[in-house]
C-alpha cells in the first residue's frame, strides 16, 4: 500500500462527484492520469510515476496503454533520432570501407 495525502484541487462544477474516492483500481486510474502530462513533458520517467503510484514500471505502463497512451508513441521521436543516427554511421561506415578498396 502506498503511503498518500490529502490535497485540495480546483476542478468546474459537476466534476467533483467522478473524483470522488472509489476501488483501488479507479484511483489508480485517476492517480496515473494525473502524473501522464509531467511524463509526456518528460518532467518525470515512467520508472518515477510508478514509483509514486506504487507498482512496477509495466504495470503503469499497460494502465497507460489501456487508456490510449501508447509507451511507444512518447519514444517515437527518440527512435526516429536514433535511425537517423545509425543510417549515418552506417553511411560513414561504407564511405571507409570503400576509400580502403
Amino acid at each position: 500500500m502506498v503511503a498518500t495525502e490529502t490535497i485540495t484541487i480546483n476542478v468546474p462544477i459537476g466534476m467533483s462527484r467522478y473524483l470522488v474516492a472509489g476501488d483501488p483500481e479507479s484511483e489508480l486510474r485517476r492517480n496515473a492520469l494525473l502524473l501522464y502530462p509531467y511524463i509526456y513533458n518528460q518532467t518525470i520517467s515512467h520508472g518515477r510515476a510508478a514509483e509514486i503510484l506504487g507498482v512496477s514500471k509495466s504495470d503503469l505502463i499497460t494502465i497507460y496503454d489501456k487508456l490510449g497512451y501508447s509507451y511507444y508513441d512518447l519514444i517515437q521521436d527518440d527512435l526516429e533520432e536514433d535511425i537517423d543516427t545509425f543510417k549515418k554511421l552506417k553511411g560513414g561506415m561504407y564511405q571507409k570501407i570503400w576509400n580502403i578498396m
